[in-house]
């Protein structure tokens, strides 16, 4: 018996025990409408819940380290099949397996390896035409004998499309027929009766992460290119660009540097951003006057001035392919509400902290 399942077994044992003295040998085992048993099944839940649930993390958690000390050169030409393909990974799994593949699936697709998860009874009923030639099949299956692959697997190796199985059985037919077989631990089931999908199915979805951040560092796949898969939810927000918050053209506040004050302050009501850039005869930027520039200006002679001898000089600005969450970094710390946008000195839009907030950048 295995370190494994010598923990599965030794975890078990307690809720078989007794409520009360020992029973001889002989006896058979109380109804579950005793007292007893119903006392047994009352007392203290909370602890007996928390003893359960930390059972089944260790029991999967050691599945885990065992599929990663056992990882050798099949995980290598597994990642070669996959990514030496120009069409899609087709994932496929039945059951739990099943479910588990369309998450690999989604996360090859997510991470730059094209890849769309095809049911395994469907795909006896016309759905293998959705696999090509240009195609990678990676199959799950525990036992390596689900029936409902075989055609799926004929199929493949009829058209010479390259096969990573993962299976727990290096012996099954599916490993068997495969291109590279991608072996897992022989690690016991969490289930109390060893007989649900948990610790299996945990090691399965492990390694399936496990290929596609190797293939996503094959790639090097970038920010950027995640970001063009998740342009929505919270990981779209983390890297929504400058640009794409920033407003521009007419919106932007802009005056020469001998722009009169009284003109340039109709320019700073009328954007509304408290604030008005100031450029130089060649169009770059070189101040700005906020209300605070006011303020410190306010005297008689103050719509005399030029908007150059009221702004403030090298003002903070942004690139527009900068991140939405490094310019709101910038805003934080100069305490400042907006920052212009540049591109070779040049203000090409400007970005109020209102607008990371309402895309919801925070």
């Amino acid at each position: 018996m295995t370190a494994l399942a010598s923990a599965a077994v030794a975890t078990v044992a307690p809720s078989a025990a007794p409520a009360a003295a020992p029973m001889p040998a002989t006896a058979s085992l109380p109804s579950p409408e005793t007292p007893a048993v119903r006392d047994l099944a009352t007392r203290d839940p909370a602890s007996r819940d928390l003893a359960a649930g930390r059972r089944v993390l260790s029991l999967e958690a050691e599945g885990i380290q065992a599929l990663a000390a056992a990882l050798d050169d099949r995980f290598a030409a597994a990642l070669d099949c996959l990514a030496g393909v120009s069409g899609r990974v087709v994932v496929s799994g039945m059951g739990k397996s099943g479910h588990v593949g369309r998450k690999i699936a989604a996360t090859l697709a997510s991470t730059g390896t094209p890849a769309q998860f095809v049911h395994p009874a469907e795909a006896s009923h016309g759905d293998l035409g959705m696999i090509t030639p240009a195609d990678a099949v990676l199959a799950l299956s525990n036992s390596g004998e689900t029936a409902e692959l075989n055609d799926l697997v004929a199929y493949s190796r009829r058209f010479s499309i390259p096969l990573v199985a993962m299976t727990a059985n290096g012996q099954s037919s599916l490993a068997q027929q495969a291109d590279v077989a991608l072996l897992l631990p022989a690690a016991p089931e969490a289930c109390p009766l060893g007989l649900a999908p948990t610790t299996s199915t945990t090691v399965m979805l492990a390694l399936g992460d496990a290929l596609a951040v190797a293939l996503f560092e094959r790639r090097g796949f970038s920010a950027n290119d995640f970001h063009q898969f998740h342009p929505r939810g919270a990981l779209g927000r983390r890297f929504l660009k400058v640009a794409e918050l920033m407003h521009a053209g007419d919106t932007v506040p802009l005056v020469g540097d001998d722009t009169p004050m009284g003109e340039a302050i109709l320019v700073m009501t009328r954007k509304s951003f408290g604030c008005v850039g100031v450029t130089d005869g060649e169009g770059r930027l070189i101040g700005i006057v906020t209300d605070g520039d006011l303020r410190r200006h306010m005297n008689p002679d103050l719509l005399a001035l030029t908007a150059v001898a009221v702004m403030t000089p090298h003002p903070k600005t942004i690139r527009a392919a900068a991140l939405a969450d490094e310019a709101l970094g910038v805003m934080n710390r100069m305490a400042i509400t907006s920052l212009f946008v540049v591109e070779d000195e040049r203000p090409v839009g400007i970005l109020h902290i209102h607008d990371c907030l309402r895309a919801g950048v925070a």
